[in-house]
Order: structure tokens, then sequence, then C-alpha cells
């Protein structure tokens, strides 16, 4: 089984460091409703966690709330309630929204205003090694203490210097120093410190969670790319000076990122679409689908067009998987299939690759159905992989059609047919016309014509 590390830029067989594998994953800051964007990562780790635990790995799963931030004390304000509530409102909201995409809890969630005398020692550690420094009540790391500093993100301080910025009040040795804590500032949540209240800064809350709950080295570390720089690469300074030992984490890996209308999707950039609105217009399944549909380490853009092939393919595996069939001729052998998806799967979790396994596999099922075979343990096969390893539940999300209506849908769609036949086109669109209006859809295929009813108008 071999996993892309982003530090060395190469896949390298996974052997984790002791019998328990270790993965920590970054989570969510809780100020506003989770999005899309964040479905991609935490369906990705999902799948990965998933996957090592089908491969016969136990895994230990961390992921972190960052529960006091900039962002977090400015919606607050905006909104008039304190930070802790609303970090709460939004905690529930997450879980709530990835219960509902299937995707496992994790094992523990630390927040990090509740890990505030550990990360204390961290930077207490820290100064006390010269990798630290105290500034006008703020706290800073010293970069150029730390010769590598730039490896993951594969960048040199003299290059980050040239786009650095300083903000006024901030005390800096070198212009890419950043905080490990921030004095207190009037009306903010503040905690006490040898160096007068305040808070903690960003990075260095997942150095005192990830080692705190797993210890070190981490075997698999998780975000989105957008955190390689700045977030994982300060968290990688800080982790190294800290424990003096490296490496820190043994495999980084970063999902690709979903965008919208060429941007990433973003609550700070209000181009974010909920994962409650998805939903409401969408299945759990389809989603998983049209996140695993593409490598978790390739940029995904939203649209209808991409809900729609997923909720197509997503509709092919369930049909396979449901489908009634009492043939009593030779089985239907599904082990080649399951081969080709536990390769793809070992090679840095090729989901696309897994997903076609799975297809073929849907496609002899439903010829050998119709040939008589029995098919009952090859659906098994493709429940299992689809249910065990990808999340999906295999839940037909067709709203349920009444009989009067299911026999008005199916002698319109006879009558259509019957005219194109005649080749009756105009005919034939005025009864789709009609079929429209009572929400229906249509889909012409090699062996007739399919449709599906989206459920009563509002």
């Amino acid at each position: 089984m071999k996993i892309y590390d982003t530090l060395t830029g190469r896949k390298r067989e996974f052997t984790p460091v002791a019998d328990v594998v270790r993965m920590y994953v970054c989570g969510v800051t809780p100020y506003a409703p989770s999005h899309v964007g964040h479905a991609m990562c935490y369906i990705v780790f999902d799948m990965v966690r998933r996957y090592l635990e089908y491969r016969g790995y136990r895994v230990r799963h961390v992921q972190n709330f960052t529960d006091i931030e900039d962002k977090l004390i400015d919606r607050a304000q905006q909104e008039k309630t304190t930070v802790t509530i609303l970090a709460e409102r939004h905690i529930e909201d997450y879980f709530r929204d990835m219960d509902a995409l299937n995707v496992w809890r994790a094992h523990d969630y630390p927040r990090a205003t509740q890990e505030i005398p550990r990360i204390v020692e961290v930077i207490t550690t820290l100064i006390d090694k010269g990798f630290a420094y105290h500034a006008n009540s703020d706290v800073y790391f010293r970069v150029t203490r730390e010769p590598s500093y730039g490896k993951l993100s594969h960048r040199t301080l003299d290059g980050m210097r040239a786009i650095a910025r300083v903000d006024a009040g901030e005390h800096k040795e070198h212009p890419m120093d950043f905080a490990l804590w921030k004095a207190a500032k009037p009306g903010e949540p503040q905690w006490d410190s040898p160096w007068g209240p305040g808070r903690p800064g960003w990075h260095v809350e997942c150095t005192a969670m990830a080692l705190g709950y797993l210890g070190e080295p981490v075997d698999i570390h998780g975000g989105g790319q957008d955190l390689v720089f700045p977030h994982h690469e300060n968290e990688i300074a800080q982790s190294e000076a800290y424990t003096g030992h490296q490496p820190f984490v043994q495999f980084w890996l970063h999902n690709g990122l979903m965008h919208m209308d060429q941007e990433k999707m973003s609550k700070s950039l209000s181009n974010m679409v909920t994962v409650q609105d998805a939903l409401e217009n969408t299945s759990a399944d389809t989603l998983r689908m049209a996140v695993l549909g593409s490598h978790y380490r390739s940029p995904s853009g939203y649209s209808d067009d991409l809900l729609n092939a997923a909720g197509r393919g997503m509709a092919r595996l369930r049909q396979a998987a449901l489908l009634r069939s009492g043939g009593a001729a030779d089985a239907l052998d599904s082990s080649p299939h399951r081969d080709r998806f536990v390769a793809a799967m070992d090679d840095d979790f090729n989901t696309p690759q897994a997903l076609a396994a799975l297809f073929d596999l849907a496609r002899d099922i439903n010829r050998a159905a119709e040939n008589g075979q029995a098919v009952t343990e090859a659906q098994q096969t493709l429940q299992g992989l689809g249910r065990e390893v990808l999340g999906f539940t295999f839940a037909d999300d067709r709203p349920h059609v009444p009989a009067e209506l299911e026999t008005q849908v199916q002698e319109l769609v006879a009558r259509r047919t019957r005219l194109r036949t005649e080749r009756d086109f105009a005919g034939a669109d005025t009864v789709r016309e009609e079929l429209a209006q009572l929400n229906v859809t249509l889909t012409d295929t090699p062996t007739g014509t399919a449709w599906r009813w989206s459920g009563p108008s509002n």
C-alpha cells in the first residue's frame, strides 16, 4: 500500500510506527455553517480511515475544533453573542451535517479552548529552547532557528521574506515569525499565561492537540491543500522544535479543494453552498460520489453537472446492488472486481479507479441476472465495498410514487414512445412537457425510457 506524502513529493510504502495508525485531521473553525468544501475534506479522510480499517489496521482518529480564532471573535461581535455560544452552535451543526453524510465520527474532538494548559506548556518549552521569544505581551516563533523551515511547501525563507507583511503593533525579529500567543484585546476571550492574559495562535493549537492525543510521530496528518502553508508548515517547525525529534508526521495528506466559479469555496469569500442546502437538493450518496469520483488530491468544481453525473452513477450502482434476481445458474465471480478495487485503493486511495471496478461489477451483475445467473454473492461484494470503504448507504432516495401517479406516468411514457416510433416528435415533446409539469424527468436509453419523479411541488 503506497500513499503520496506532500513533504517528500512522492508515493511511499505505508508502514505505521506502532500497531495503531495515528491519524490527525485538521477540523473546522466553527464560526459559520459547514459547506461543501468541508464535506469534501471530511468525506476524503473518512474514506482513508475506512479503507485502512478494511485492510486490517486499527486507527486512532483525532480531529480538532479551532474554537478560538479571529473569525470567531469577529462573527460573535457581529451577531452580538459570545464566542462560546457561536462555536457550540456550529459544532452541533457540523456533527449533524457529517452524520447526514455518513461520515464516521473521530475518536476524539479536542477543542483549543480546552487545551490551554498544554498549549502554554508547549510555548514555554519553545521559549526555553530559544525557538520562541516574548515581545510586547505576544510570543512569536523564531523561524530563523529552524533551518528546514519551508520544507513542506518547498519555499525558501528568502523567498517568503519578499512577500511577508508585518502588521502594526507586531514586534517581530523576522517578518515570517508567527504568533504562538496573542496578547488580550478589550472584549476578547482571554486566558492567563506567564506572558500576560491572551489567547493562543492558530498553529500552536494543533501541535498541542496532535501530540497530546496521539503522541509522536503521527502516522497521517490530513487537511486541505490550503493548509500546506502557512498552517502545516508552521506546525512542523514548532512541533519538531518542541520535541527535538523528526519527523513529526510520517505522511502528510492534502485533499484538493472544492471550487465554485473558479475560486476556492470558502466561508470568507461568501461563495459557499452549505452542506444542509446541498442535501436539500441531492442525496448523501450522490454527494459522496461527486467527491470520490475524482482523486482526492485533485480539485473539484461544484456544479449541477457534477451532481447530475454523480447521481446517475450512484443510481447505476444502487440498481445493481438492490436488483431482485432468482437466478439458479452458476454464480457470478466477483473476485476479479474486488482485486481491482483493492489494487486501486492501495495506490494512494485511487477512488476513481476503484469506482470503475464497481461500475464494471454492476454491469456484470445486470448481465448475469438477465442470463439467469446467481448474483447474490456479487451483490454482497458490491454493497460491502461500497458501504464499508466508500461510505455509500445505497438508500433509495427517490420519493415514494403514489399508485395513481405511477399509472398516469407509465401511460404517458408509453404514449411518448409510440409517438417517437411514429416519428411524431412534436407530439412526443408535448408529452414530455406534460410529464415535466408532474415533476417527472425522462432519460432515453438504448433499452427504453427511464423516468424519475422528484416529488410533489411545494
